[in-house]
């Protein structure tokens, strides 16, 4: 069973810091979280190379509700996307000499539920 594990720090007046960590089944964790990733990078005139990075892995509250006036919907949908990342770069394998073997992702450092931007998260299905 796959399992996602959060921590939590705390500050306890004003001063201390506790750590706290709660282990979750995946297929039950509500809400949005960094978790590690793993992708294929890869761009025309290189070769892939296997990344192993942090991405924002969450469910977030979604509804939506019949109305009598167009669009004959309400809809209310978040998704768990990014929001504070720094950028990395890897350096792809076996690129032919016109091509830069640079290539820039981002690193999540965390992440929350919000609106579906098109800027950095895919959105068709909203």
């Amino acid at each position: 069973m796959l399992f996602h594990t959060l921590s939590f720090l705390l500050l306890v007046a004003g001063a201390a810091v506790m750590c706290v960590s709660v282990t979750t089944p995946l297929h039950s964790f509500r809400g949005c979280a960094v978790r590690e990733f793993s992708f294929v990078a890869s761009k025309p005139g290189c070769k892939g190379l296997h990344v192993t990075t942090e991405a924002c892995w969450g469910r977030c509250h979604t509804w939506e509700k019949p109305v009598p006036e167009p669009p004959y919907v309400h809809r209310h949908h978040r998704v768990c996307t990014y929001s504070r990342t720094r950028q990395a770069t890897a350096r792809l394998p076996g690129c032919q000499p016109n091509v830069s073997p640079l290539y820039h992702y981002p690193v999540a450092l965390h992440c929350h539920c919000t609106t579906c931007s098109t800027q950095d998260t895919e959105c068709e299905t909203y």
